[in-house]
């Protein structure tokens, strides 16, 4: 489906461009264009790949000259270049604003300047029901999307988006933070043991964007069924893995932390196709003609509930365990321990 086509990747050197390069590269690509504003990281990965397919891209998503550039030739654009850690957004709202939502902006629009043929944003649970600033600029990104998708000729260009929940491993998540207090000595510091996330591998990440890439109509947004763990079975199912006797330490729920995640709303899901591994939310094709909607509702809304990690598949320690032996970081750590 890439074959001979032209993939740029917005935020290229963060943990899913990575994924998606050792995914495509040994494929029929012709070009993988990696942008991002970390020059160190992207000498690192020029080093470590060493291969002409790839290009590399100095650049800020805010700055839409430097996307202008970049976007010239592309055919299909993966936009992850976002700030994702909710405590810098929580005390920089406005950087949050600049990069989540006025940089998917430039994006959209470099995109549609160059006659993209397909843009896929990546958006995150904390969009629903945003209670920090990183869920609230990721949903506003969403709306943009869906917004400007609305005055898109299909035949040129499709805007989608996807959604989803914790990625095991990525940057900033808790478990590359559990296994080093384990190797430490150190108390695993669990703000709430009761508190659920969604676990999904980086690989069902690339999975999600490669089926929104094959089956997005203009302005949809996929959603990826996934099973949810405690935080507290978390953190026992790693110590099982390691055999370790480190103390849990209840620390405490953070700012702007939710007991669990929602991935759809209840009112999402009322419109939103179930496709067995996804959802589909069907974007809203209402206009400005409001008053002819004011008399039409949906009944089913009040009866139905949000798809949460609380009401997900709830995983045993020994499946969490299981599914954590599976990751190649885990299997790195465990042979360097």
């Amino acid at each position: 489906m890439f074959k001979n086509k032209v993939l740029l990747i917005t935020g290229g050197t963060g943990s899913f461009g990575n994924a998606v390069l050792s995914r495509f590269l040994n494929t029929g690509i012709k070009e993988i264009r990696v942008f991002s504003r970390d020059e160190k990281k992207q000498e690192d990965m020029r080093i470590e790949l060493n291969n002409p397919k790839v290009k590399f891209y100095i650049g800020d998503v805010r700055n839409y000259e430097s996307l202008k550039f970049a976007v010239s030739g592309v055919d299909f654009i993966f936009h992850a270049a976002a700030l994702k850690q909710v405590p810098s957004c929580e005390f920089y709202p406005m950087e949050a604003v600049r990069t989540n939502i006025l940089g998917a902006e430039n994006v959209l629009n470099a995109a549609l300047a160059n006659n993209v043929k397909k843009v896929i944003l990546l958006s995150t649970d904390k969009a629903v029901y945003p209670i920090n600033a990183m869920g609230i600029s990721k949903a506003m990104m969403e709306k943009l999307m869906v917004a400007k998708s609305r005055s898109v000729d299909d035949r040129k260009t499709i805007l989608c988006g996807t959604r989803y929940g914790n990625v095991m491993t990525s940057r900033g998540s808790v478990i590359p933070l559990f296994v080093k207090q384990i190797k430490e000595g150190k108390s695993l510091t669990v703000t709430d043991p009761h508190m659920t996330r969604f676990l999904m591998s980086l690989d069902d990440a690339i999975d999600l964007v490669i089926y929104a890439f094959q089956h997005a109509r203009q302005g949809d947004i996929f959603v990826q069924k996934a099973p949810a763990s405690t935080i507290g079975d978390l953190a026992i199912a790693l110590k099982k893995i390691f055999k370790a006797d480190n103390e849990i330490k209840i620390i405490g729920t953070r700012h702007g932390e939710k007991l669990y995640e929602t991935l759809l709303t209840r009112e999402e899901l009322a419109k939103a196709e179930n496709l067995k591994k996804y959802y589909r939310i069907v974007p809203d094709d209402r206009d400005m003609n409001y008053n002819k909607y004011f008399t039409e509702g949906v009944d089913k809304v009040s009866s139905m509930e949000d798809y949460n990690s609380h009401n997900t598949q709830r995983l045993t320690i020994e499946e969490v365990k299981g599914k954590l032996l599976k990751l190649d970081y885990i299997k790195q750590e465990l042979a360097s321990w």
